[in-house]
């Protein structure tokens, strides 16, 4: 049978995250903290408007592009959030998750060859989503003693004529990483001398815990630099800030050439983005602040209870800036990061990613997500605690 399978797919892994998660189910009395899905409910408020959509016989299809409704809301709030500006008609397309986003962006720019440079430690399917495009995965690693941060010297070591496109995601998933707005103008400097195409997936850019002197908490956007507007697709959508994971809404904003080429692909595929699901969007961009603020409050509390309780048991943790992750670096135990998370699981209860799921330099680490209760979250430490004890009277 497995001769039937194309080869570039038979030689895709399975995903890091689902593989652990899959012993995990079979699993009784566990506090998982691992799976990055916020464990708020939709706000009502957004809920409400896919029901009053429903109501009103909002069950048919809907433009390739999305809605002209959520397509404009997303541009009033990329304007409002990040003085980005976009075309309403042209720039913007909805799509099914930014997942799908993310692999309409690679298939459109890509032909067979062409290389696409990513960060490591980054999001499972990142590898996974260019080697479908025919195209190459070039990882550019990321160090602890960067904070994880990207820089352009990196980069210049691994750019090639034959690179294509960067894709990268701050703030970051597994890491926390975010990058401030020197760095993210060097990072579009070194995509305009090399002719390369800046793929920013944004799906965290709500979720930032450092405060402006002005009061902001929203990170600045690759999109807020007008100067570089025609080198980069923004990738963002509606999971992670308004707690719509189920919903599976996304969008992609870029020059008009870009978004149709993805609108050709999105269109042969899918469709259409769910009708419900947008008209929910709609209402998240416009009337949804006060919810992000209400989230972000609470995950913070979780992050400044986390980190130093797993400094003080030796698991070295740097203070993630963004999203909702910690990456522990687990080296001081001699164990590998599978074995941590498998003896972690088996003996204590407790959840977490073995860092080479988001890439092989992440070896030493593990991911942890702290988008779960403080309770459970309190129950995790005590139980990790004891664990790590019992590693070190041996």
């Amino acid at each position: 049978m497995k001769t039937r399978v194309a080869p570039h797919v038979a030689a895709l892994p399975k995903s890091g995250i689902r593989k652990f998660f899959d012993i995990v189910a079979q699993s009784k009395d566990v506090v998982s903290l691992g799976v990055g899905e916020p464990d708020f409910d939709t706000p009502w408020h957004i809920s409400r408007a896919a029901v009053t959509c429903l109501e009103n016989g909002g069950t048919h299809y809907t433009s390739n592009l999305g809605t002209p409704a959520v397509r404009q809301a997303i541009c009033r709030y990329l304007k409002r959030r990040f003085d980005a500006d976009f075309d309403w008609e042209g720039e913007v397309l909805v799509t099914v998750g930014v997942s799908e986003a993310i692999d309409l962006a690679i298939r459109a720019l890509c032909s067979p060859g062409d290389e696409v440079l990513y960060h490591e430690p980054c999001f499972v399917s990142y590898s996974a989503a260019i080697r479908l495009a025919h195209a190459v995965p070039v990882a550019v690693e990321t160090r602890v003693e960067d904070e994880f941060r990207l820089t352009v010297e990196a980069l210049e070591r691994k750019v090639t004529p034959r690179t294509k496109a960067l894709l990268l995601n701050f703030p970051c998933n597994p890491t926390g990483a975010t990058l401030g707005r020197d760095e993210m103008k060097a990072i579009l400097g070194f995509c305009e001398r090399h002719d390369v195409i800046l793929l920013a997936d944004e799906v965290y850019s709500e979720l930032n815990y450092e405060e402006t002197a002005e009061g902001a908490t929203t990170l600045p956007s690759f999109s807020g630099f007008p100067e570089y507007r025609d080198r980069v697709i923004l990738l963002n959508g509606f999971s992670k800030s308004w707690a719509m994971t189920g919903y599976r809404l996304g969008y992609a904003c870029g020059p008009n050439d870009i978004v149709d080429a993805m609108m050709k692909i999105h269109q042969y595929g899918i469709m259409s983005a769910p009708t419900l699901a947008q008209a929910a969007g709609v209402e998240a961009m416009d009337f949804g602040d006060k919810d992000v603020d209400r989230m972000r409050r609470e995950y913070r509390k979780r992050r400044d209870y986390l980190v130093p309780a797993l400094n003080a048991m030796g698991l070295v943790t740097l203070l993630p800036r963004g999203a909702f992750y910690l990456f522990p670096d687990i080296r001081s135990t001699g164990l590998s990061s599978e074995d941590f998370c498998m003896r972690l699981l088996k003996e204590r209860g407790v959840a977490c990613v073995p860092g080479p799921a988001f890439g092989e330099s992440a070896e030493g680490f593990i991911r942890m997500s702290y988008a779960t209760s403080l309770e459970k979250i309190k129950v995790a430490v005590g139980r990790i605690g004891a664990f790590v004890s019992s590693l070190s009277a041996k």
